[in-house]
């Protein structure tokens, strides 16, 4: 069966982000994943994440202006130094609390920037953020968006993703697919993981169209998860939604897969 890791910063947001730790273990999982985990320290994390017997399994590289609407870092031009400012960032937190997996965000087009340039960009960054996570043992991902929740992302499709894997051509950049995203995009999900299942190095999920919990839009999950289980994929799968209601509330796709503490 697939392993599932709670995404801190969409998940128990009843409660303030030291406490959501907590709250995923008695919830039932094992591992979880956080955007950007540095408004609290990696002691405070690693007490956590001790305390609660759980592991962190991914983090995002910070992303600069991006989460409040700007461009972002990775793919735009002249932002170079800033972005390995922000690799060393994760990277401190990825070293010290053992996470496995880091995911870079390509960012916007700026509405003035060349699609190719931008492309360009891109592609230096990751491998730069590759090489970096690499010495440390770490798997470096990015991702596609879809462009209604954020226009002008530059990676928006699979063969998106597959292109620039293709271009930076190392070793440990892999995809970070998440079926929300694609689903939007009209990718076909189960031909997608079929086919990429050995280029993709996490999984995220939400339903669609509103990304709240599965089994509250459109997605097959029953079937996403059999299909998911039977790959050769040793990942996690984060949920990565916002909930209806309470979060509690929004667990019973979870029920069959939950570990008691």
């Amino acid at each position: 069966m697939p392993h599932f890791s709670a995404n801190l910063s969409l998940l128990f947001k009843e409660l303030p982000l030291i406490d959501r730790f907590s709250a995923a273990k008695n919830a039932g999982f094992d591992a979880v994943e956080i955007q950007f985990p540095y408004e609290l320290s990696i002691e405070q994390i690693h007490e956590e994440l001790e305390i609660n017997d759980l592991d962190l399994v991914l983090i995002n590289v910070p992303a600069g202006d991006l989460m409040q609407g700007g461009d972002g870092l990775a793919c735009v031009p002249k932002r170079e130094n800033a972005f390995r400012q922000a690799v060393m960032e994760a990277l401190r937190y990825a070293d010290a609390l053992g996470v496995g997996r880091v995911n870079v965000l390509a960012g916007r087009q700026p509405i003035d920037g060349d699609f190719l340039h931008c492309l360009h960009t891109l592609s230096a960054n990751l491998r730069y953020a590759a090489e970096a996570f690499q010495s440390i043992g770490v798997m470096t991902t990015f991702e596609a968006i879809n462009t209604f929740d954020m226009p002008r992302f530059l990676i928006k499709s699979v063969v998106d993703m597959q292109e620039m894997i293709e271009v930076v051509d190392h070793p440990t950049l892999k995809m970070q697919f998440d079926c929300y995203h694609m689903a939007r995009m009209n990718e076909d999900l189960v031909s997608a993981l079929r086919d990429n299942i050995n280029a993709i190095g996490h999984i995220q999920f939400a339903d669609v169209p509103n990304r709240h919990q599965p089994f509250t839009g459109n997605l097959p999950f029953a079937s996403l998860f059999q299909l998911i289980g039977s790959l050769n994929y040793h990942g996690y799968c984060g949920a990565e939604y916002h909930p209806t209601g309470h979060t509690l509330d929004s667990l019973d796709w979870f029920q069959p897969y939950r570990r008691l503490p």
